[in-house]
């Protein structure tokens, strides 16, 4: 065994920071993020480890196995660096898409064991990361179908990002217990000096903005009918967060004759996608299918070794409660089976309460520290804010959630995140471009999400 001297000791990192990659991952996907934190931190400054135990078809898994999956590999990290002489002070976690739930779930376990009390969290972001799951807030029979099928092509992972689980005793979607304010994974949440997150306003086809950006609305649906305004220094692809938005001028239509020439090029441009969608289509489906199927009986057979304590990881020792104080909160039966109930993309004009509950004071945080305490808000300044929106925001319908994706919402906002909106031009694939998954020219936006984030990031 190595043994440090202090001189050595003192020149070790005093922070690290995980990063969690996403479905089908592995750590490759990360190689910009931590890249660029090398380059920005010196290892003096900076540890950095890339989660890896969750690599390829192990995302099937569930948010619960990933979760202590990665908890774990943070404390055999610590254990080794504590051997070689580092003492880590300070924590960070970066979660990609998959990752960030991951992620919420594993702080959440380090938070209970008392991690927290020894080392400081200072930043939590997530990238593209559906906070609300992956069901779409649609009732269109191919909507329906999606929502029914899709939560059963990715074994617990899918039933968990589609919300039709029901995790251990509690009845209720593992996001919801996630999300709930009583849980140990908000508290923990609740402890980092930094949250953020970065969300793809079009293209994303893995998680879309009202999940990643925790929203009840989403403006960007037709983004070429209003102005989007852009921050300063990052244009055209970090969005002003504070002034996302605003009423487009209007513009000089084309001529018929301009238009009808468009629409010509547009539909004989698309001719060779709708015969190659035509072709591989039915054969793509019925191999992904095949495929879903093995992960899904393989996902088993490894959730079946995890809990028998044979896959090298003390479940005992994860298996605690899930509530601060043993509090349970009873299930909301108001949207069951909502796939089945809905019937409209938004709400109905009049019902927006139902996605509106009472602002809470501040957030209950038990065994927190007095700096990660709230500060509380007057129903003055409350009220004077949402005149302001109304004045200068435009108005966009509520999506037709569930009961618990908006008080997801609320317990998440409530907690606190810096929320960056990102539009990604250059590339359809804006789920991989964020954090420039590939070295592709034509993620390079990616460059500039990533620039921005390490001007957020704190040692």
């Amino acid at each position: 065994m190595d043994t440090a001297t202090p001189a050595s000791a003192s020149s070790r990192p005093v922070h690290l920071c995980v990063l969690v990659h996403g479905l089908w991952g592995n750590p490759q996907h990360l190689k910009y993020l931590s890249t660029s934190l090398r380059e920005q931190y010196p290892e003096d400054k900076l540890h950095i480890l890339v989660a890896k135990r969750n690599t390829g078809s192990f995302t099937y898994d569930g948010i619960e196995l990933g979760g202590e999956r990665v908890a774990t590999e943070i404390e055999e990290s610590l254990e080794d660096l504590a051997r070689d002489g580092t003492e880590i002070k300070k924590l960070s976690i970066i979660g990609y898409s998959l990752g960030g739930l991951i992620a919420r779930y594993a702080i959440g376990l380090l938070y209970h064991k008392g991690l927290f009390e020894k080392i400081e969290p200072v930043n939590f972001t997530t990238f593209a990361t559906p906070h609300l799951g992956v069901r779409t807030p649609l009732n269109g029979y191919h909507n329906h179908i999606w929502n029914v099928l899709g939560a059963r092509t990715l074994s617990t992972s899918g039933r968990q990002l589609f919300t039709i689980d029901q995790f251990r005793d509690t009845g209720r979607p593992l996001l919801a217990v996630l999300a709930d304010p009583a849980s140990i994974f908000i508290q923990a949440l609740a402890q980092f000096k930094h949250r953020s997150l970065y969300s793809n306003v079009v293209n994303d086809r893995s998680a879309v903005y009202y999940t990643t950006c925790i929203s009840r609305t989403d403006p960007y649906v037709q983004p070429d009918a209003i102005k989007i305004n852009y921050l300063s220094g990052y244009e055209p692809v970090i969005i002003d967060a504070d002034n996302p938005v605003s009423v487009k001028e209007k513009e000089t239509l084309p001529s018929f004759h301009q238009r009808l020439s468009s629409n010509t090029r547009t539909v004989f441009g698309r001719l060779p996608i709708f015969a190659f969608l035509l072709i591989f289509i039915p054969i793509g489906s019925s191999l992904f299918l095949i495929n879903s199927a093995i992960q899904s009986v393989r996902s088993r057979q490894r959730i079946r070794m995890h809990e028998e304590g044979k896959a090298g990881i003390d479940v005992a020792g994860y298996r605690i409660p899930l509530m601060i104080n043993d509090v349970r909160r009873e299930v909301e039966d108001m949207f069951e089976n909502v796939n089945n109930a809905q019937e409209h993309e938004y709400l109905l004009a009049g019902s927006e309460e139902l996605a509106s509950p009472p602002l809470s004071p501040k957030l209950v945080r038990a065994n927190s520290s007095p700096k990660s305490k709230p500060s509380s808000v007057s129903e003055s300044e409350v009220d004077s804010i949402k005149e302001a929106k109304k004045e200068h925001a435009l108005d966009f319908p509520t999506l037709a959630l569930t009961a618990d994706q908006f008080a997801m919402i609320q317990a998440l906002d409530e907690v606190g995140f810096k929320k960056y909106p990102v539009f990604i031009h250059n590339h359809r694939h804006s789920h991989a471009a964020i954090i420039r998954r590939m070295d592709w020219k034509a993620f390079d936006e990616g460059k500039v999400v990533v620039r921005h984030w390490l001007t957020e990031f704190e040692v």
